[in-house]
């Protein structure tokens, strides 16, 4: 019964390791190196592209808080309301 287990855990580990050598060599092939970079290169497009989204999404966001700011979205006053700095309606 000992020598029978063990025949089975020598079967067992031979087979584990048969497949992680074949899957190591699979991915040393040309098209298993293609096959990875490809990949690398998918996953560095999606984070540019989330770094993208992420800095439109900041600059918006103070756009707004400028403006705000600045009094840029204010209406623009009537014709004769408009006065320079440093003068009062009777300067003229």
């Amino acid at each position: 019964m000992r020598r029978l287990f063990w025949l089975a855990m020598g079967v067992t580990i031979g087979v584990l390791v048969v497949r992680k050598v074949s899957a190591a060599a699979e991915r040393m092939t040309p098209a298993g190196i293609g096959g990875s970079i490809a990949e690398g290169l998918r996953d560095l497009a999606d984070a540019i592209g989330d770094f993208g989204a992420d800095v439109r999404a900041a600059m918006a966001e103070r756009e707004v808080e400028l403006r705000a700011g600045t009094g840029l979205d204010a209406p623009l006053p009537e014709p004769g309301q408009a006065q320079l700095p440093g003068r009062h309606a009777t300067d003229r």
